[in-house]
């Protein structure tokens, strides 16, 4: 009986341990305590603990189940659950990211996308710097997204950069940047649990009815976004009506 008192504390600090390894995984990373690959560290460790845990919680069900045991097996059972509950949002994440290429940068023009300007300091200190990937990254956007097409606006340029601007809050977009004469708006976006820093640049040109506007939103770090650039770039879209 102390054995199997000893596994089951063991079985459920696991199953804790892994749940905060989950917890910690993107505040640490936004507040800045660890290096974002340290975050994504941490829910690798959130997975295999967690599995881990599960199933040393199962085997403890299944051995109290055994007429010996008069002990009803509550704290295995609650083992199981949090074991699972701290790996089921990383192997979450890990199926969205099979779901979609692994590019980070996505744009309205893949033949001249818009270029980052005032934040191309800040994208040049980052891992996934300003320039553009290039014919392979876009043709894997438009296999993985082909609903995404530049916006034409029967307004002119100057009312369409407004629009773009005012759609731009509406996201809750940090606007860095400004430049009406030139059609020009940038802008940084905070994601909620890593607080990942993506960059969008609007472009507003004139066209034959009105105004065409391209928007191009990239992330700074990891290969692979998940779906979020183009995930953002529909939602400015459609909120520019």
């Amino acid at each position: 009986m102390p054995s199997v008192r000893l596994f089951r504390f063991i079985t459920l600090a696991v199953a804790v341990f892994a749940l905060l390894l989950l917890l910690v995984s993107g505040p640490g990373t936004k507040h800045g305590w660890w290096d974002w690959q340290i975050g994504f560290h941490a829910l690798t460790g959130a997975v295999v603990f967690g599995l881990g845990a599960a199933a040393l919680a199962i085997v403890l069900i299944v051995m109290m189940a055994h007429p010996k045991y008069r002990v009803r097996p509550w704290v295995p059972i609650a083992a199981l659950c949090i074991g699972l509950l701290a790996a089921a949002p990383p192997l979450i994440l890990r199926g969205q990211a099979k779901q979609v290429p692994p590019i980070h940068d996505i744009t309205t023009d893949t033949q001249d996308p818009p270029s980052f300007v005032a934040l191309a300091p800040a994208r040049e200190q980052s891992p996934n710097k300003s320039a553009y990937g290039g014919a392979e990254i876009a043709a894997q956007q438009q296999k993985a997204y082909p609903d995404l097409h530049p916006k034409l606006l029967s307004v002119p340029p100057a009312e369409a950069v407004q629009k773009a601007l005012d759609a731009a809050r509406a996201c809750g977009w940090e606007v860095v940047s400004t430049d009406a004469p030139s059609g020009r708006i940038e802008a940084t976006d905070t994601t909620r649990w890593f607080g990942f820093k993506d960059d969008i640049v609007v472009r507003v040109r004139p066209d034959p009815n009105g105004s065409r506007v391209d928007v191009r939103s990239a992330s700074r770090v990891g290969r692979s976004d998940i779906g979020k650039n183009a995930e953002r770039v529909r939602e400015f879209l459609g909120r520019l009506g």
